[in-house]
């Protein structure tokens, strides 16, 4: 009787609980904020800060990560224009950081064997960090730069910056799903559902799985997942940054 293969959902669960796990703990343990500091959300509510959205934060989280589209503060909002939009698609996209996850994210899924027709080995490799990659530059493009500017919604990431580390929390796994548009109101992010969507149907040219609707609708939801967790630590990492390294 023919073994039948494990689903990819099944076999990539296990991972996103452990990443999802780890993030949370990394929260919990490291990124309390410390009394007495002054975050950039504090100095947002400075009135001699000129422009509080110029305040500079770490373009990357863990040296890695691109982090090109965080604002220190929502208060006063300040819109974007459309080149602005495609100006951060584009930084996050590109950078050097990008390269290395996709280059993470290729080897997994190619330990995973998660699509078999890409094969293994050096040639293999390549096919899974191309597609791991072309996923990575198609996403932020969609969801930071076309759609935002379609639907006249602000693609970046507002930290909230105060309050406590639960609230902070649910904060930031909320703006998957909720954005400012450039009317200064909160909306849906159609922009982040529908660019995550459109990503998971654009990879259904290359990832043969995601040609079933059972798999594409596991890729969409471990998209949204992945924003989720990259979201707290864009919401925590500047903290984790003034507490550990920088001297008072």
């Amino acid at each position: 009787m023919p073994v039948r293969a494990v689903p990819l959902r099944r076999r990539l669960c296990p991972f996103l609980r452990a990443f999802s796990g780890l993030v949370l703990l990394f929260c919990t343990i490291f990124l309390r904020p410390s009394l007495g500091q002054t975050t950039p959300m504090a100095r947002c509510n400075d009135p001699s800060a000129t422009d509080p959205n110029s305040l500079q934060l770490p373009k990357h989280i863990f040296g890695i990560f691109p982090n090109h589209n965080t604002s220190p503060c929502l208060s006063p909002y300040v819109p974007v224009t459309t080149r602005e939009k495609f100006r951060i698609a584009a930084a996050d996209a590109l950078d050097p950081g990008g390269i290395l996850v996709a280059a993470g994210a290729g080897g997994i899924a190619q330990l995973l064997n998660s699509n078999r027709p890409f094969g293994q080995e050096a040639s293999g490799y390549t096919r899974y960090f191309a597609a791991a990659y072309g996923n990575h530059v198609v996403g932020d493009f969609l969801t930071e730069g076309l759609y935002p500017s379609l639907l006249h919604q602000d693609p970046r990431y507002f930290r909230k910056g105060s309050g406590s580390t639960g609230s902070r929390l649910r904060y930031a796994v909320s703006r998957v799903f909720r954005t400012e548009t450039d009317a200064g109101t909160t909306a849906f992010n159609y922009s982040r559902v529908l660019g995550a969507s459109s990503t998971v149907a654009i990879s259904s040219l290359y990832y043969a799985n995601h040609r079933h609707a059972d798999e594409a609708a596991a890729a969409f939801g471990a998209q949204l997942a992945s924003t989720m967790a990259v979201n707290i630590l864009k919401e925590f990492w500047p903290d984790f940054l003034q507490k550990h390294f920088r001297k008072h």
